[in-house]
């Protein structure tokens, strides 16, 4: 992995110096190498200490636990069958690993693939494995325990799964080379479900008790943060081995090496009435030009918003444009003026997201525009659903929502209303981007 994390570093770090074509081979190389439950609502935006993970649980349970008959892969030809993830402590003998596959073949279970985790005592095994669809979770557990096998943990698997590991860890080191909004995901997809916390840094607290190599207790793994602080990654399911700590501890250290980054990308729209504007990805480097456009907000908009008085503006923007905790696009105008921001905001299962147009930029389509591609975002990165925290008066983001023309569903908290959308498997048209230079409509 650290291999991995030179090479993807030398070429991002030359930047526009490196042909486009050159890019594109070392990504399509990338490509083929070998490979919260609950909402926290928010009523302000307070740097939130929660979950920063975009993808929901998968339903793993500890051995010995009924399973449901999930989703089966039936291959052509053969009888019915399910895909299984299972991890198990061997005994680091001879022969020990050969058992264990012959009491496997036995009850017609194939291995598709195994992943060996090394440890001080024994060996922590990881399979993919192809089981018959009547088999439960706790049968393959006790197929395994009776082999040999010790503290087994098994999950059901899907298509996803058949993907081997170097190919998976490349490419999420290469999605990690390009945006640094990407961390916390690729955290999430290589270590699986699990908490992540980005803990700023505070003198005597979160940071000083971490060595630079990052520190692994268990179920606890924790890293310094690239900007301070630490970023904390439980798992209270499954310990973490020390392979698995590696390739977190080599994904942090490539972002830090890069430095902060965006995708360069923009799209030129045109307003109703003629005008142009540029939509752009942000983060902390637009602090100062999103605080002024907050300074010109009324206090109505800035109050629907967020739910309550601003307080310290400076906090809630670097927050808010923080890649750590999501992504941004900001609205700026021909002169480079910021008069809008959307923000997609990693919070569990189901992602927030956040609007703000400057009071003399409404109705013009802006926020519909800002909030279909930020749907489309948290489409693609794999999140189950987006809820936006608003006000039942907030008429224009009400609006907004359910020109998605996704299943929305509507909830009164103290007040507050929250709104979800549940998303597609794949972006519909209505959550597309507006192409380069086409109109777009009014709200």
């Amino acid at each position: 992995m650290s291999e991995v994390t030179d090479a993807v570093a030398r070429v991002a770090e030359h930047g526009p110096a490196v042909p486009l074509m050159l890019l594109a081979s070392v990504a399509a190389l990338i490509a083929t190498a070998g490979f919260h439950t609950r909402w926290s609502r928010r009523r302000g935006q307070a740097p939130p200490a929660d979950d920063t993970g975009a993808r929901p649980p998968t339903g793993g349970r500890l051995a010995g636990r009924a399973e449901d008959d999930g989703g089966s892969a039936r291959p052509s030809g053969a009888e019915e069958s399910a895909l299984w993830r299972m991890r198990t402590t061997v005994r680091d003998a001879p022969g020990s690993l050969a058992v264990l596959c012959a009491a496997l073949a036995d009850r017609r279970i194939d291995i598709l693939s195994l992943q060996t985790h090394p440890l001080a005592q024994g060996t922590v095994d990881e399979f993919l494995l192809r089981a018959p669809a009547g088999l439960t979770g706790s049968e393959l557990a006790d197929v395994v325990t009776a082999a040999g096998g010790d503290h087994t943990w098994t999950e059901r698997a899907d298509a996803h799964d058949l993907v081997d590991a170097p190919t998976r860890v490349l490419a999420l080191a290469a999605r990690t080379a390009l945006d640094a909004a990407e961390l916390p995901l690729a955290l999430r997809q290589l270590l699986g479900r699990c908490t992540i916390r980005s803990l700023p840094a505070v003198v005597g607290g979160a940071g000083d008790d971490v060595p630079p190599e990052g520190a692994l207790e268990d179920t606890v793994l924790r890293l310094r943060a690239p900007e301070g602080g630490v970023i904390s990654v439980e798992r209270p399911y499954l310990p973490f081995t020390p392979a698995e700590f590696a390739r977190a501890r080599a994904l942090v250290e490539l972002d830090a090496r890069l430095g902060p980054r965006v995708p360069r990308g923009r799209d030129s729209l045109t307003l109703p009435e003629g005008r142009d504007i540029t939509v752009r990805r942000a983060d902390t480097r637009d602090v100062a030009a999103a605080k002024a456009m907050h300074e010109r907000c009324s206090p109505r908009t800035l109050g629907m918003r967020y739910h309550g008085p601003v307080g310290d503006a400076d906090r809630y923007m670097n927050h808010l444009l923080s890649p750590r905790f999501g992504r941004t696009l900001a609205v700026q105008t021909a002169s480079g003026r910021i008069v809008g921001l959307g923000h997609l905001l990693w919070d569990g299962d189901e992602t927030e997201v956040a609007l703000l147009v400057e009071d003399a930029w409404q109705r013009r389509g802006i926020g519909g525009e800002l909030l279909g591609r930020l749907v489309a975002m948290a489409t693609e990165a794999g999140c189950a659903s987006v809820y936006a925290v608003t006000q039942a008066s907030n008429t224009g983001m009400v609006a907004a929502m359910r020109g998605l023309g996704l299943p929305l569903d509507y909830q009164i908290e103290e007040g507050t209303l929250v709104v979800t959308a549940r998303l597609d498997p794949a972006p519909r048209a209505a959550t597309s981007p507006v192409p380069h230079g086409e109109r777009i409509g009014g709200e």
